[in-house]
């Protein structure tokens, strides 16, 4: 599954096999001939793309299954499910976490209950469940809301991957706490596995069967998935199949992931069952003469685009677009903290290929190199032309300007203090020296991407398959994606109150006044009694320079145990299962305390120095530190560290 702001940077993609057109707007070179996609073929190019990839990565394992035609082209194993042991990856038993590919199966279920009557895409989906979810601006959110990440929930973290397998299940996550709609439904990209999650739990009420139960029996016994299950801890029979996760091959493998909104994330598969599931949906729905869905039911699950990304890629009903070389392409992505997997199915062409990796790698690598293997597979065998650059330099340059600034994710938490993660992860666009687009989404080089605008607001990455646009109202560009986010997420501009352009300097800076603030307290204390030389100043006058320092030291004790709280989050998912509400809560109070009470205590000491007989530098510094207590406060005001709340 997609993890919550850990997994929100961008994945670099491959480069572009096609040559590029001309800026004039002629036609772009024409592709190489494709490759015949044969077993022989496909394997010859696999065993030499791999092993090498793995091995410099420093990822343990991969499963690989290509499909045409009804029919498995290949399925293969790399590398380790087990390095201690060096057991290899059996493509047709060993099971992998293809984290929020475990989607589709989620979304092809309700699918089923849609063809059955029992769900309507367009209707409330408070219809269906034991608790309500609050209407925003009036209107509800539909099951359509849901498949296509557009019901504008927040971001949720908390319980999403752990490892207690005894912890609460996704029906008990789902009712403590609903996250705010922060857009308006219909209008936003927005991914939520909280959405997925409640999605699967209508399958559960409305046909009357457990989720683990239903997909057994509605899509792994049609699909002859005998080495497949969402349920955690696996079931005794398949537990010995399971690979191991790991960060790196080169670290021990870490326990098995419990995924709370199980019904967004949970699947363990092998490659030949995941084969399985991409020719049924290949095949309209049928898979060796057993239907799992009709054949106009897989069409409109496969053709119901949201138009809110357009012209980049859009989300369709569950899957999403991952259109290339001119073909229509409908995907999965899916991530846990170890395993990460893409899955794509060239509707018209009746391919599909899927890759998953058991470990994250150096630096992320399983996710360059699964991006990069999905353009190299479709330019090797699926190639086509590709759009040429048609906005001369001038207008070029002007357009590129109008995204200059500070942008936030629209998938991302914006009540809980988690929303603290803008203060450091807004996305700054920024120009080049020849006024073109500057943008923090590197490529597979580490290096910017060459953007060069094809049409208005549309720009392609000449390197990659890449796109980027823009939506631009009344003048203003409003909102930004890439071609491989847009279906569900898109960037909008920070508003001023929070624009880390400005505030995240101020808020370094203030931090730093009242870091020496306190750290001069003793020094200066220890150097006047050296010198035998005390502090001249009447006892009201010591009070309030001592409130002064309490104030500063107040506040930044406040910041560093907030800085240790979400180091601890982002680095061990324990802390994000419930386990540290506790240490959550006191960090809260504490910092409610300290930075307004440090604020009020440093006034005091201000109002002190300013009428009684201080010099000029002592006044001086009094300003900077209130200055510096007030951008903290108003930093932990617009972040949301002024709240009380284990939800998030």
């Amino acid at each position: 599954m997609n993890k919550p702001y850990l997994s929100i940077l961008l994945m670099s993609l491959a480069s572009l096999a096609c040559a590029q057109g001309t800026s004039d707007g002629s036609p772009a070179t024409a592709a190489a001939p494709a490759q015949a996609l044969t077993a022989e073929d496909a394997n010859a190019w696999l065993d030499g793309y791999l092993p090498y990839a793995l091995r410099t990565g420093d990822i343990a394992g991969a499963v690989v299954a290509i499909v045409k035609d009804g029919q498995v082209v290949t399925e293969r194993g790399y590398g380790f499910s087990d390095v201690e042991k060096r057991t290899p990856v059996d493509p047709k038993r060993t099971l992998f976490r293809p984290g929020s590919v475990s989607k589709l199966l989620t979304w092809t279920a309700v699918m089923q209950q849609v063809e059955a009557g029992k769900i309507d895409l367009d209707a409330d989906v408070n219809r269906y469940l034991d608790f309500n979810i609050p209407a925003r601006d009036g209107k509800p959110v539909t099951m359509r809301n849901l498949m296509q990440h557009s019901a504008g929930f927040e971001e949720q973290a908390k319980g999403v991957i752990t490892y207690d397998p005894n912890g609460s299940r996704f029906e008990a996550l789902l009712k403590q706490w609903v996250p705010d709609r922060v857009f308006a439904p219909g209008t936003t990209p927005a991914y939520s596995n909280y959405g997925a999650s409640l999605a699967g739990y209508i399958v559960q009420r409305v046909s009357g069967e457990s989720f683990d139960d239903y997909i057994d029996k509605h899509i792994f016994e049609p699909l002859e998935m005998h080495f497949s299950s969402f349920r955690q801890p696996l079931p005794a029979q398949l537990a010995p199949f399971m690979s191991k996760g790991y960060r790196t091959a080169s670290q021990p493998a870490t326990p098995f992931e419990i995924v709370g909104p199980a019904p967004a994330g949970s699947l363990s598969s092998s490659g030949e069952d995941m084969a399985h599931f991409m020719i049924a949906h290949l095949q309209s729905g049928e898979y060796q003469g057993k239907r799992i869905l009709g054949v106009a039911t897989a069409q409109q699950m496969h053709d119901s685009p949201a138009n809110v990304s357009a012209p980049l890629n859009r989300m369709e009903l569950g899957f999403f677009e991952t259109n290339i070389n001119g073909r229509e392409v409908i995907a999965h992505l899916g991530d846990t903290e170890d395993f990460h997997t893409s899955l794509h199915l060239f509707l018209k062409e009746n391919v599909g290929f899927y890759v998953s990796f058991n470990s994250a790698g150096k630096g992320g690598a399983s996710g360059n190199l699964r991006g990069a293997m999905f353009q190299d597979f479709a330019d090797r065998y699926l190639p086509g032309t590709r759009e040429a650059p048609g906005v001369d330099q001038k207008t070029a340059a002007l357009h590129a300007a109008m995204l200059s600034g500070s942008w936030e994710n629209s998938r991302g938490s914006r009540t809980t203090f988690l929303s603290v993660v803008d203060l450091i992860g807004q996305t700054r666009v920024g120009l080049d020296a020849t006024g073109g687009l500057l943008v923090p989404f590197p490529g597979l080089n580490g290096q910017p991407r060459h953007w060069v605008e094809a049409s208005p607001f549309l720009w392609l990455d000449l390197n990659s398959h890449e796109r980027l646009g823009a939506k631009v109202v009344d003048g203003q560009a409003v909102r930004f994606s890439i071609d491989e986010l847009s279906p569900f997420m898109v960037f909008q501009r920070a508003p001023w109150y929070r624009n880390t352009s400005w505030l995240r300097p101020l808020f370094i800076m203030s931090i730093a006044a009242l870091a020496l603030t306190l750290l001069f307290w003793p020094i200066s204390a220890l150097t006047r009694r050296s010198f035998g030389a005390p502090l001249a100043l009447n006892p009201q006058a010591l009070a309030a320079y001592r409130c002064g320092k309490l104030g500063a030291t107040l506040i930044v004790c406040a910041i560093v145990f907030w800085a240790i709280l979400l180091g601890l989050m982002v680095t061990n998912n324990t802390y994000l299962s419930g386990s540290a509400d506790g240490l959550l809560r006191l960090v809260q109070l504490f910092g409610i305390v300290a930075f307004i009470g440090g604020l009020v205590l440093i006034l005091i000491n201000a109002r002190a120095v300013w009428t009684g007989q201080r010099r000029w530098p002592a006044r001086l510094w009094s300003v900077v530190t209130v200055l510096s207590a007030v951008i903290v406060l108003w930093t932990a005001f617009v972040f949301n560290l002024l709240k009380v709340g284990a939800h998030y």
